[in-house]
């Protein structure tokens, strides 16, 4: 039997990115600055104690990173991403802990021990931040290092009931013919930030080649709780949220016959001139994008609609964990705001199971190295 690839894991939150890996990956090192993320990390992980490092990434030097990884995965902060202006002074908020990250690496290559292969995950607007001057600066750092670089944008509602698209910059020194080629993440989006980058940059760029997994056949309603088991909301609070609903979406609403499960969140809209918080419902069998919990108005919220009759709710811990694909044996914080703190927060499981097993288990197998030389 191979030995298991290996991987630093930064800006770990629950461990989401491990667990997607899965048993074919040995974790060196984690790393999260958040307390409550790193306690649920342990709560999963009998052996965190080994390599979870809490705190600042900016406290960390290369001796604190064991071995030579095969994989360092990033899933860096993704509040005021100013990776452009990061080397000036830093003051792009949070996500300046990107070059925490960076200059880790750097001081690894230094040693000869960069890993073979990068990772970083990011929100969508990576690609087009700041004109596309930050998706330029972190291929610019990938590239001062000898790495070939290319980006995908993968919806996890391929996977999962979910809408949560993301970007994923996978980078590597070695890239196999075999691995390039078409992908159906290789979306507008990515095509335009590629066609922003000076000449320079984008003769670093690969197309990395990653096919679409089979359908998805799993919709919201398949992952809730029953019925008995939550707690409704009382009438005068649906009728309050039926409130907050535009006409088209009274309209979707009403349309639905039998049962229907919609998932509702509230978001502030400009109508003649005004600010206006509104309640928008789907019931395309998808959640919205799961966020981290700042308030009641941010956390998402389900209407079912039967006989006609209207109900509703907030979605609970244990199901926003369940469409970020985490069993149901993942242990969550007791606090609600706690759990979806960590699972908003998180990268969707199967997602990184997908791209780990069609593209960076191939990338860093013997054979395509070879190949690659």
């Amino acid at each position: 039997m191979a030995a298991p690839l290996t991987f630093y894991e930064f800006f770990a939150g629950g461990g989401m990115a491990r667990l997607g890996l899965g048993v074919s990956w040995r974790c060196l090192f984690a790393n999260d600055f958040d307390q409550v993320k790193a306690r649920t990390y342990r709560a999963n992980f009998p052996d965190a104690g080994e390599h979870l490092h809490e705190g600042d990434v900016w406290a960390l030097s290369a001796s604190d990173l064991p071995g030579r990884a095969d994989l360092a995965w990033a899933s860096s902060p993704c509040q005021d991403f100013s990776l452009a202006g990061a080397r000036a002074g830093l003051q792009g908020g949070r996500s300046s802990a990107f070059f925490g990250f960076w200059r880790l690496v750097e001081a690894l290559d230094g040693q000869g021990r960069a890993p073979r292969a990068i990772v970083v995950e990011n929100v969508t607007g990576l690609l087009t931040s700041h004109g596309g001057a930050d998706f330029a600066a972190l291929g610019a750092a990938l590239a001062a290092r000898g790495y070939r670089f290319g980006a995908l944008e993968i919806d996890a509602a391929t996977l999962l009931p979910q809408s949560r698209p993301r970007v994923f910059v996978v980078a590597a020194r070695d890239v196999a013919p075999d691995l390039v080629g078409e992908s159906p993440f290789h979306t507008r989006a990515v095509r335009q930030a590629h066609a922003t980058l000076p000449a320079d940059l984008a003769a670093h760029w690969v197309w990395w080649r990653l096919g679409a997994p089979p359908a998805r056949n799993t919709d919201l309603a398949t992952l809730l709780e029953p019925d008995s088991d939550v707690a409704w909301h009382r009438p005068e609070q649906t009728a309050r949220l039926l409130e907050l609903m535009g006409p088209l979406h009274r309209v979707r609403l009403e349309a639905q016959r039998g049962r229907a499960v919609g998932a509702v969140f509230r978001r502030t809209r400009i109508e003649d001139g005004r600010v206006v918080q509104r309640a928008e419902v789907r019931f395309d069998g998808l959640a919205g994008c799961l966020r981290t919990p700042r308030g009641g108005s941010s956390r998402q919220a389900l209407v079912v609609v039967e006989d006609g009759r209207v109900r509703s709710r907030l979605l609970t811990a244990r199901e926003a964990a369940r469409l970020m694909g985490l069993p149901d044996s993942y242990r969550l914080p007791a606090a609600a705001t706690a759990a979806l703190h960590v699972t908003g927060d998180g990268v969707a499981v199967p997602v990184v199971r997908w791209l780990s097993h069609e593209l960076l288990e191939p990338l860093l197998s013997p054979a395509a190295v070879m190949a690659a030389e």
